[in-house]
Formats: C-alpha cells, sequence, structure tokens
C-alpha cells in the first residue's frame, strides 16, 4: 500500500472524527449535560453578621455556593449529612421535579430525611431557565445558614428580551442567635416562646450586628465587629455598565424592601418568568420569591452608594442590612458619605400591594390560564390554638406531618399512616369576620391531604383574616412545591366567591411558584394538576410552616413510577427494605 493511499484513508477517517465529534456534542448540547455536586454538610463556627455561633455549611462554605446550570441540564448533589444529631433533606425550590417527585427533597412530605452520617443522591432535570433556590427543609434548619441560589441560563442560541452586560446574584437572609432547635422549643411550650424579630438582616450572607447590645459574651457567643467575616458584602460596577441583578429572599420571617442608592431597579423577571417591565425604587420582596432587576451604573463614579434591606410588614426590631455598590476603581470597602436610607414605612400596605398588581407577563411571553377551573379551594388563614398551644391554621385545621412520608405511603398503599378524610374546601364565608379576633380560636389538627383529580385545573383562594391580636394580620408568602401557578390577582378585604372571579386576570397572568397574601387581604391563583406527585403548599414563613400552615396535594400518584430505595426508610417504609 502506497503512502498516499494510507494518507487519504487517515485524513478520511479523521473527518468521520471530527464529524462524530460535532454530532456528539450537539446531541449532549441538546439533552443538557450533567453538573455534578459533592456536599458535606455540618456545623461550624461562623460570624455572618459578627456574632460567632454554629452555621450550617456546605463543605464548610457559608454563604453556600450558587448552582450554576443552562436549561435541560441534569443536576447531581450528593450529599453526606455531618450534622451528628439532626436528620437533614434539601430541597430544590422552583425546580418542578417533572418525572423525579421523590428528589423534591421535603422532609415527611416526598422522602425520608437522610440520616447523621448518611449520605443522599439527588438527581433532577432544570427544565426551565431562571433564578431559583435550594435550602434545607426539615423542622426549622432553614434558619440556621443552610440556604443558596440556583442559576439557570437559556440554551444556547436563545437570549433573554433584555440587554445587560453583567450579571450578579444577591441572596437576602434575616438572621438569629439562637439555634433552629430552641426557637422550635419555644414555638412548642406553654407559655409560648415566639421567635422575635432577627438580630440581623444579611445581604449575601453578611450583616452587621450591634456587639454593644451582647451582655455576657462566651467562648460560643462572642461578638467582635472588627471580624472580616461580616464586612459588607460589595458588589463592585463599572460606570456606564447595565447589571442583571438576581435577588432571592429566604428569610424565615421577614418581609423586606430592597434599595440601591440613588439607583432606580427595573424589574424583568419573577420566580423566572419574563415581567413586563417597571421601575421601582425600593422592590418588596418575600420569602422564597426571586427577582431579576436592571441597573446601570449611571451616577457619579468618584464615590460608593448604598444598598440597604429593611424590614416591612412588621413593626422592625431589626437595624437596616447594609452592602456596598462599589464603582470601580474607587475601594470596595470605602463606606459611602451619606445615611443610609431606613426604607419605606413598615405599615404601609399600599405600595406592597401596588407592586404585586404591577407584575403582568410580558408581552409576547404571556401563557394564558384556562378560562375556567374545575375545583376552587378557599383557605383561609388564622392563628389558633389547640390545647393551650399556639398554632397557624388553614380554614381552622393545624397541618401536621405523619412520620411516613406521603408519597411512599400512596405509592405503597400504606392509607393507615395518615388520616383518609377529606380537608375542608372552605370556611363559613357568610358569617365569618376576618377583621376581628375569632369568638372562638380554637382548631384541630390532622395530616389528611386534598386529592386532586390528575390535569384537573384548580383555583385557589388565599384569604388572609385577624390574629389572635386585635388589629393585627400578618404577611404570609405562599410557595408550592411542583408548580408554577397563575397569580390572577389580590385585593383587600374578603374575596367575593359570588362575583370575584368575573375581575380576575385572564388576560396576561403572570406565573409564579412563590407569592405574598397581604394583610387583611386575598389572593388568587390557578394552577393545573398535571405533575404526577405529592405537593406541599404552605407559607414560607419558617415558624408559621412549623405550626401548622400548610397543606398537602395529591395528584396522579399511580403515574408515578417506582420509588427509589434511598427515599424510604423511615415510618412504615423501614419494611419495604427488608429482603
Amino acid at each position: 500500500m502506497g503512502r498516499g493511499s494510507a494518507y487519504r484513508r487517515c485524513c478520511s477517517y479523521s473527518i468521520w472524527m471530527c464529524l462524530a465529534l460535532v454530532v456528539a456534542i450537539c446531541v449532549m448540547s441538546a439533552e443538557g449535560r450533567t453538573r455534578y455536586h459533592k456536599w458535606e454538610v455540618n456545623y461550624q463556627f461562623k460570624a455572618p453578621d459578627c456574632f460567632n455561633k454554629l452555621v450550617m455549611t456546605i463543605n464548610g462554605l457559608y454563604p453556600p455556593p450558587t448552582i450554576i446550570a443552562q436549561q435541560g441540564d441534569t443536576i447531581v448533589v450528593e450529599v453526606k449529612n455531618s450534622l451528628l444529631t439532626e436528620v437533614l433533606s434539601i430541597h430544590w425550590h422552583g425546580i418542578r421535579q417533572i418525572g423525579t417527585p421523590w428528589f423534591d427533597g421535603t422532609g415527611g412530605v416526598t422522602q425520608c430525611p437522610t440520616n447523621p452520617g448518611d449520605t443522599f443522591i439527588y438527581k433532577f432535570v432544570v427544565d426551565k431557565a431562571g433564578t431559583f433556590l435550594y435550602h434545607a427543609h426539615f423542622g426549622m434548619q432553614r434558619a440556621a445558614g443552610l440556604n443558596g441560589m440556583i442559576q439557570v441560563s437559556l440554551p444556547d442560541g436563545e437570549k433573554d428580551p433584555f440587554s445587560y452586560d453583567f450579571d450578579r446574584s444577591i441572596l437576602l437572609t434575616d438572621w438569629y442567635h439562637k439555634s433552629p432547635s430552641e426557637q422550635a422549643t419555644g414555638l412548642s411550650s406553654i407559655p409560648f416562646g415566639w421567635v422575635g424579630e432577627p438580630q440581623s438582616l444579611l445581604i449575601q450572607g453578611r450583616g452587621r450586628y450591634n456587639c454593644s447590645q451582647v451582655n455576657a459574651p462566651t467562648s460560643t457567643g462572642t461578638c467582635n465587629s472588627t471580624n472580616p467575616e461580616c464586612s459588607p458584602f460589595s458588589l463592585t460596577v463599572v460606570p456606564g455598565k447595565t447589571y442583571r441583578l438576581r435577588i432571592g429572599s429566604l428569610t424565615s420571617l421577614s418581609a423586606l424592601s430592597f434599595e440601591i442608592e440613588g439607583h432606580n431597579m427595573t424589574v424583568v423577571k419573577a420566580d423566572g418568568a419574563n415581567v413586563e417591565p417597571f421601575e421601582v425604587k425600593n422592590l418588596f420582596i418575600y420569602s422564597g420569591e426571586t427577582y431579576s432587576v436592571l441597573i446601570t451604573a449611571n451616577q457619579d463614579p468618584s464615590r460608593n452608594y448604598w444598598i440597604t434591606t429593611n424590614v416591612v410588614s412588621r413593626k422592625p426590631g431589626t437595624s437596616t442590612g447594609l452592602a456596598i455598590l462599589n464603582y470601580y476603581p474607587n475601594h470596595p470597602q470605602r463606606s459611602p458619605t451619606t445615611v443610609p436610607t431606613t426604607g419605606p414605612l413598615w405599615n404601609d400596605t399600599a405600595p406592597r400591594l401596588a407592586q404585586s398588581l404591577s407584575i403582568k407577563a410580558r408581552q409576547g411571553f404571556v401563557n394564558p390560564p384556562p378560562t375556567t377551573a374545575d375545583r376552587t379551594i378557599v383557605f383561609l388563614n388564622t392563628q389558633n390554638k389547640i390545647n393551650g398551644f399556639i398554632h397557624w391554621s388553614v380554614n381552622n385545621v393545624s397541618f401536621s406531618l405523619p412520620n411516613t412520608p406521603y408519597l411512599a405511603a400512596l405509592k405503597e398503599n400504606l392509607h393507615h399512616v395518615f388520616q383518609q378524610n377529606s380537608p375542608p374546601n372552605g370556611y363559613d364565608f357568610k358569617d365569618y369576620d376576618i377583621f376581628s379576633v375569632a369568638e372562638n380560636v380554637n382548631a384541630t389538627s390532622s395530616n389528611a391531604i386534598y386529592r386532586l383529580k390528575f390535569n384537573s385545573t384548580i383555583d385557589i383562594i388565599l384569604q388572609n383574616a385577624n390574629t389572635m391580636t386585635a388589629n393585627n394580620s400578618e404577611t404570609h408568602p405562599w410557595h408550592l412545591h411542583g408548580h408554577d401557578f397563575w397569580v390572577l390577582g389580590y385585593g383587600i378585604g374578603k374575596f367575593d366567591l359570588s362575583n370575584g372571579k368575573s375581575k380576575l386576570n385572564l388576560i396576561n397572568p403572570i406565573k409564579k411558584n412563590t407569592v405574598p397574601l397581604h394583610p387583611y387581604g386575598w389572593t388568587a391563583l390557578r394552577f393545573q394538576a398535571n405533575n404526577p406527585g405529592v405537593w406541599l403548599f404552605h407559607c414560607h414563613i419558617e415558624s408559621h410552616f412549623y405550626l401548622g400552615m400548610g397543606v398537602v396535594f395529591e395528584e396522579g400518584i399511580e403515574k408515578v413510577g417506582k420509588l427509589p430505595k434511598s427515599i424510604l426508610g423511615c415510618g412504615a417504609t423501614k419494611r419495604l427494605l427488608k429482603p
């Protein structure tokens, strides 16, 4: 064989190899990549607000890492629970878990929580672009610091309907010095031990507590205002450039306002959905929500500017959270010369309601809902007592989790592990006065669930009311697992069940996974029960859900595939693991 013939065959082989490689890359791009994360969760002493305390960390890090992915990617997270004495589950907030309901990460609902020393592997597809969250979802562990962001970009070749130069993320949290166990014990006691207002507000995991308020420092409770761990977060910007800020909130209690001194923000996304753009000075954000806003660095470049966050909807007992908008090339920690803003009035509901009403689907990205619903459920939100203990309730029923997760119980026909009656679809609409303390504040407890017809359209009316304190109604951010819902409307007062639906927005409602219920108000939602599984719907305030403010929906359980053995092992599922 001559050299020329061999050479030609070699070139031909190389061309075919190149073509095969190109095809493989295209297929991989279309199907998405697999992104692996290996996490060890444990407690370490940290001082995010200058006060040294035990903090739940991921691989020793606080704040935890941001997960970066592209639409269609598969995320694999191997989690080792090294908490020593606590079980653990992690929820992927805003990820719908289509086809993988067992990896939703809700202990007691979709899985048995992971025991100390054990490892659990989550594997799921991020089926849409946007900004999402993750956090601990057992007891009140979210307050200990296990919370972070998930940033999912559009597929190659697709672009957002807005322009920017740089992309940045900011996570807002509130911070307590008491451990979740201390808080939970107080909530479960007589006399009632309320968690109180948070000690600090953190911006990207950093805040500043007034150390002079620490009366008797101990080795585990020292406060040092010079600790670099609590130096303000600094967001560096280049003059003249436009920035997309992905802002998320995972507060345990607080509704917040967010402001950047001297810079208006244009809201362009909410919970991953495109919003008809509107401009704000203060962005109101509730626990479990995410927003994308655009800012342009068009102010005096010779100085830095305050980024502030303040509590709204509750009488503030917490100092303003501070960070710095750093105009390059100024020093990142150079404090602005101005006084930080204290934000809008905490008890002025009007601007918060106005922002909620402003959030509509962007023109060209409208996904209209079904024109009618197959079923309407009204959820009255109240504070109650059961045998002298304080609870939060829905339709006078306080939710409690069974020892056996619902997903396994339903799939394996273990119906004896939770109550089989149907929870109430509403309340005494005619006679209940939402503006007064109820004459009878006693409620009942139940772990019964709502069974939804698969593929049916469900309307939810969230109705707020007075608490057990006169002239008081609280804000409740409600989050639905496994779905996005259309937000059809908000209002103040009692929703009109006879004529109210005719006034709802069916033209361009936004789709979200978390929504606020304003004081003495109502919020109307619509979703399709088309994701087989068992899904939690609950108030995203840690103490409120711990005290019973939630429900569970089941839909299409017969369509759920074979359950992974890794989610079993607690309650009545122990016997399912026996050989």
